[in-house]
């Protein structure tokens, strides 16, 4: 799933929506 964070981590704010779904991987 590192794969789809990536982008995510890379989009910043455009990630912001997407961090809830990215949140469960990395619970920061």
């Amino acid at each position: 799933m590192s794969h789809i964070v990536h982008p995510i981590l890379l989009a910043g704010g455009s990630g912001t929506r997407l961090w809830p779904l990215s949140r469960k991987s990395y619970p920061k």
